[in-house]
């Protein structure tokens, strides 16, 4: 495919009900407009055949599409009438009478009109687990005019895992279907994958009701919330590989959205200090990720509902920076913070050593001793970097001495030679009084993994200490690494930083006292600015990581179908396209 080539690419929204023909019509108006505008390729909502809201299992099935029945076979000819691939998405009914399964089914029709590729969705949300039946198998990397492609859907894109398989398999368009009220689909969720995996990603969602019209008025009474707030959150989107949102749509209403993206450019996978993302991954480490949920170790303590958290950014660089900080740190403490934290190598501009063949270990253990005094007397852990004579290492300061030393995982350009990142084996933990804490260094906090696997040894907080930063970690990759892992994160960096502190309740479900506001996971984030900024950090709530009934964060990711995250980079992507379902 020539590398420069652009295609024009669409993400459709409307209003689906429990009336089969409507919501037939509907998707056909929405490939029609895009294919008026010319678009290449368009992505329809999640569940576009029925509200995804049954009172049985007998319900679902008899709402179900079939292969080649009257609502795929018009949208496959629709897609052969214009030459235009058309993702969409429903519930799918397939196998023998008796034993039939029914599964969410992200479909792609090809310009030819025939199924190009076909996804059952691996995590159900809520009440989709009810009557639904979640995919056995990843669903496959489908070789299109645009480039290599992969589908997913909705709660898929909440959690990492499977937007990160399909582009380690190769896809540069990811396509998502949703189904969704969440603000936050479309302020986080949507793009962030596409900034942590270097991909497109084209994102369609609802408008208009959610639930049936005979069950809003409870529903919405239970919620504490307005029959609105449960409509689709619209804001259907394109995003580039960067993060950056090139289209989106309106709130409310319905809509076709377009964008002109070129592909192939997904096929670079380099930060902006030239370390490929990728290939600084380190599979072997993330075994756990794909490997049946286990207890984390258990916290002997009773961990507090709330602590003070501090991050530290001090002005100037060496001799002065390592005063200003002393004093920042002394004040913090005295404030009662549990928890500061300051930026990677926070005496060196941007985190950089000046001279790479020439680690300042020895300035780094005055320094150590420098803000060891600085804590004397507190209760409060100090995460920093350091250049110690193994390497590049996070260390957890208490007034006694450093309590946990945590070695690079990944290795990056900007501390190339001197690092020894990609040797240490493992990320360790640290209980204090209050929780359970990690300390995550710059190139490793870029890695979804790395967070992932904090979560699952039960890690309540973690100490992020960054070097330069892309715009899109601190908007989009740190909030995301704290929503979807249910994990206090205290990010101090040069470029910038914040405190991502966990809310009292999440997920669709509150209580009276915390009504439903519109988002999902998002923390509650407090900017650090230059100097001292504290804020308070609720390390119990990551006790609690049910989004939604039967939905898990943590140990409902889809540990089975993660197999490319732990395979070595040079395993080939599975080809495309499938067979019809249901055959």
């Amino acid at each position: 495919m020539d590398e420069a080539r652009t295609f024009r690419v669409a993400a459709a929204q409307f209003e689906v009900g429990q009336d089969r023909k409507t919501n037939l019509a509907a998707c056909l108006r929405a490939v029609d407009a895009a294919a008026e505008q010319g678009a290449a390729l368009v992505v329809l909502p999640e569940f576009c055949n029925h509200l995804s809201w049954y009172d049985d299992r007998e319900q679902a099935l008899a709402a179900a599409c079939r292969a080649e029945d009257d609502f795929l076979t018009p949208l496959a000819q629709r897609a052969a009438h214009h030459r235009i691939y058309v993702k969409l998405h429903v519930t799918l009914a397939s196998g023998a009478p008796g034993s039939e399964r029914i599964t969410a089914a992200s479909l792609l029709y090809g310009p030819d009109g025939l199924l190009a590729g076909a996804a059952d969705k691996q995590v159900l949300m809520g009440s989709e687990n009810d009557h639904l039946d979640p995919a056995t198998e990843a669903g496959p990397i489908v070789d299109t005019a645009l480039g290599p492609v992969g589908l997913y859907s909705c709660m898929e894109g909440v959690i990492h895992e499977v937007c990160r398989g399909l582009a380690l398999r190769g896809a540069h368009l990811l396509l998502n279907s949703l189904n969704s009220f969440a603000l936050d689909e479309a302020s986080l969720h949507i793009p962030v994958r596409a900034a942590e995996n270097r991909v497109w990603v084209i994102a369609a969602n609802k408008v208009g009701p959610l639930l049936p019209a005979d069950r809003i008025g409870a529903i919405s009474t239970a919620m504490g919330v307005p029959p609105e707030a449960l409509d689709g959150a619209g804001e259907s989107q394109i995003v580039a590989p960067d993060g950056s949102v090139v289209a989106k749509g309106p709130r409310r209403g319905e809509a076709v959205v377009v964008a002109d993206i070129r592909p192939a450019a997904a096929a670079d996978k380099r930060r902006k200090d030239g370390t490929d993302g990728f290939a600084a991954r380190r599979p072997a480490l993330y075994t756990p990720i794909a490997s049946p949920p286990a207890p984390a170790p258990v916290f002997a303590g009773s961990r507090a509902e709330q602590v003070e958290a501090a991050v530290v950014r001090p002005a100037g660089s060496g001799r002065a920076a390592v005063g200003d900080a002393a004093r920042l740190v002394r004040i913090a403490a005295d404030k009662g913070a549990g928890l500061i934290v300051l930026p990677e190598l926070f005496w060196h501009a941007g985190g950089v050593l000046p001279d790479p063949r020439r680690p300042d270990t020895e300035d780094a253990q005055d320094i150590l001793l420098i803000l060891r005094a600085a804590l004397a007397g507190s209760r409060a852990h100090l995460a920093l970097t350091l250049p110690l004579p193994s390497g590049h290492a996070g260390v957890l300061l208490d007034r006694d001495g450093p309590v946990l030393t945590q070695h690079q995982l990944h290795a990056g350009a900007r501390h190339h030679g001197w690092a020894q990142a990609g040797t240490a084996e493992a990320l360790v933990t640290h209980d204090t009084p209050w929780g359970r804490v990690a300390v995550v260094l710059g190139d490793d906090a870029v890695q979804p993994e790395t967070l992932r696997l904090a979560a699952l040894r039960g890690v309540d907080t973690a100490a992020v200490c960054l070097g330069a930063t892309e715009p899109w970690e601190l908007a989009l990759g740190l909030p995301e690494r704290s929503a979807e892992n249910r994990m206090n994160l205290v990010a101090a960096g040069h470029d910038g930083g914040a405190l991502h502190a966990l809310p009292v309740e999440f997920g669709l479900w509150r209580s009276r006292d915390a009504p439903f506001d519109g988002t999902i996971s998002t923390p509650a984030t407090t900017v650090a600015g230059p100097g001292l900024t504290l804020a308070t950090i609720r390390p119990r709530q990551a006790e609690n990581r049910l989004v939604s009934r039967a939905t898990d964060l943590v140990d409902g990711r889809p540990w089975r179908l993660a197999e490319a995250l732990v395979a070595p980079r040079s395993t080939p992507r599975s080809p495309g396209p499938l067979p019809h379902p249901g055959q």
